[in-house]
């Protein structure tokens, strides 16, 4: 059996967080450790989180006092970072679950069978599904070939190759971009429906939302990708004014030139994956 360690981020998470850890502690297969840090949240997250640290030996606590300020992607991977420092290198596959998420019973049994049965599999992942009418739908803002940051599951060999994750804003896209660079696959099972408990943007600042283009430059798009990918995210989350906001965020990176996040050769094969899915879709 394959050896799984989860680290949850955690902000003011009090009243979803036991139902994440419930879910976790009901799985057919249990993860072998649960790190959740409470990063710098207000309420009582950590008073429930530790009272399931003391129910179950498999959970503990990471308290993170770092910067209050509260944006997307640079906070939460510093936040996964410390608890990751926490642990041991004794995984086969390490996690990073969001705090507002409930997992059906087989999740990680499920997740493990798709690393055993293909090698060259180097991430894994269900579908986040939220309330709408009393119904659970899928959040669909990505492509179902990409897998959502709120649940990223790595193979060790994988997740050590593309050294882990970015403290930027796009860390979910660039992981991805990296790990087929070096041969890997990305496996996505629509089987898997997570629900997802406080649906993704509600709390983005102005601010967070120029981050998007940001990483758009930090992953070398170039104006034309960035244009393209701005127009869909923007149309994806039904407010046409995040795709201005983008592209703001994609100019300000470059007259800053603020440092890329991948290599050049890395950006040169991100190029080429994005133009031909483009084309792909636009060709018969």
């Amino acid at each position: 059996m394959m050896d799984v360690y989860i680290v949850i981020p955690c902000h003011n998470e009090a009243t979803l967080i036991s139902q994440t850890l419930e879910s976790l502690v009901a799985q057919t297969v249990l993860p072998k450790k649960i790190v959740v840090v409470n990063d710098h949240s207000t309420d009582n997250s950590e008073e429930v989180i530790s009272a399931f640290a003391k129910a179950y030996p498999f959970i503990s606590l990471v308290n993170s006092n770092a910067e209050a300020q509260h944006l997307p992607g640079s906070k939460v991977i510093q936040a996964f970072q410390k608890g990751l420092d926490t642990l041991d290198n004794n995984y086969d596959i390490i996690c990073k679950f969001d705090a507002d998420l409930i997992f059906p019973q087989k999740y990680i049994e499920t997740i493990i069978s798709h690393f055993k049965q293909d090698s060259k599999v180097g991430m894994a992942g269900g579908f986040c599904h939220i309330k709408k009418e009393e119904q659970w739908v899928l959040e669909n803002l990505t492509n179902k070939d990409h897998i959502r940051g709120a649940l990223k599951a790595y193979r060790k060999e994988c997740f050590t190759q593309i050294n882990g994750l970015k403290t930027a804003m796009g860390w979910d896209t660039i992981d991805e971009l990296q790990a087929k660079y070096h041969g890997w696959r990305i496996a996505t099972n629509e089987q898997l429906a997570v629900k997802h408990l406080k649906p993704t943007g509600n709390t983005y600042t102005k601010a967070a939302k120029y981050k998007q283009g940001e990483a758009f430059y930090g992953m070398r798009y170039g104006f034309i990708l960035t244009t393209i990918a701005s127009l869909k995210l923007a149309f994806r989350k039904k407010k046409i004014g995040f795709f201005f906001d983008y592209m703001s965020g994609f100019f300000r990176a470059k007259r800053k030139q603020q440092p890329y996040l991948v290599s050049k050769e890395e950006g040169i094969f991100i190029r080429k994956l994005r133009w031909k899915g483009i084309i792909s879709k636009i060709t018969p």
